[in-house]
């Protein structure tokens, strides 16, 4: 029996093998061909210095990370350091790598995301723990929606129902040209300003992204949205905001004050706020944004797709990400979005 048959990458091609198992995984034609042209490119600047691709460390894959840079955008270094690091990832795990030289690579590639780390450390369990103990519909799907996002409180007060493309549910509704072909997918623009009038409504927060972001929205996040839509009381705003108060400004759209309030009182009831206690004990919204960044950043290797998700980058970014939005960036991030329920 050979080591294919076996189900072992074979010695004399492990980037046909990694390919072969990627599309059995569903990916698609597009996305091998990408793989295979960083790997093959990676291959071939090894072989010119008597190395194989087992044979490689750290210093290897920095040295060949370094020379790209000049030559390409950083966007596109950090998209080719995300496929190195994910061949190297799965064929230490299928066992026929000994170790992923990338892993410590990617600690030292210069990024422009802040993630703090002197912030508090919340694990996704303690995270999924913190969840399940919020059980009224619209702090549930708030929370969920932050932290399954990463957008800023803000943004989150400012979408409306057209922003969102839901399928399959009964809360299915017209949506945003933007989002054709995107079907479960939030739309967060970068046009909103406090004290603007915006889709027929004077807001009270800024959508601080440097551009407008197309985010997937999976099962969990779908399922706290429909729970919330069925409760929903009915919107004082013809824009049809999403969220909207339940309590004393009864159906007006939230304002960042009260996704706050509602952070704040579910976060000092599991302890992780205090009166004083700063940025780096307290969890607010913003940590939520923090969270995301860096769960997601660790969880796919991909700091590229993490910016776009955040609205941290350029046009020419949004726009690579934008064209390829059905295949790559979904596909990263149903792949490896952490559960919350």
């Amino acid at each position: 029996m050979s080591s294919a048959d076996r189900g072992t990458a074979p010695a004399e091609d492990p980037v046909s093998y990694f390919l072969d198992d990627i599309t059995f995984q569903g990916k698609t034609q597009r996305t091998r061909d990408a793989y295979e042209r960083v790997l093959r490119e990676f291959e071939a600047y090894l072989t010119e210095r008597g190395l194989e691709l087992a044979e490689a460390n750290h210093r290897d894959c920095m040295a060949w990370i370094h020379r790209l840079r000049g030559a390409v955008g950083e966007s596109t270094v950090a998209t080719y350091a995300s496929y190195l690091h994910r061949f190297y990832s799965y064929m230490t795990e299928v066992g026929t790598f000994e170790e992923n030289p990338m892993a410590l690579v990617l600690e030292e590639i210069d990024e422009s995301i802040n993630v703090d780390p002197d912030r508090r450390d919340i694990s996704v369990p303690a995270m999924r723990s913190f969840v399940a103990d919020v059980t009224h519909p619209l702090d549930r799907a708030v929370i969920v929606t932050l932290l399954k996002t990463g957008m800023r409180a803000g943004e989150l007060c400012n979408l409306d129902r057209r922003d969102l493309s839901l399928t399959g549910g009964p809360f299915e509704s017209p949506h945003r040209p933007q989002l054709d072909g995107k079907p479960d997918s939030v739309y967060v623009d970068d046009v909103p300003a406090n004290e603007q009038e915006y889709n027929g409504e004077v807001r009270t927060a800024s959508n601080k992204r440097k551009r407008a972001t197309t985010i997937p929205v999976d099962e969990e996040l779908t399922s706290v949205i429909v729970d919330w839509l069925a409760v929903r009381p009915d919107p004082r705003s013809p824009a049809d905001p999403v969220f909207v108060s339940t309590a004393d400004e009864w159906g007006k759209r939230l304002t960042p004050d009260m996704v706050h309030h509602i952070v704040e009182t579910h976060a000092r009831e599991q302890g992780w706020y205090r009166a004083g206690g700063g940025a780096a004990e307290n969890v607010t919204p913003h940590y939520f944004r923090h969270f995301f960044t860096t769960h997601l950043r660790d969880r796919t290797g991909d700091r590229g797709i993490v910016k776009y998700l955040r609205g941290d980058v350029a046009q020419d970014v949004i726009d690579t990400y934008t064209h390829d939005w059905g295949d790559r960036v979904r596909e990263v991030y149903v792949d490896h979005i952490y559960r919350l329920l």
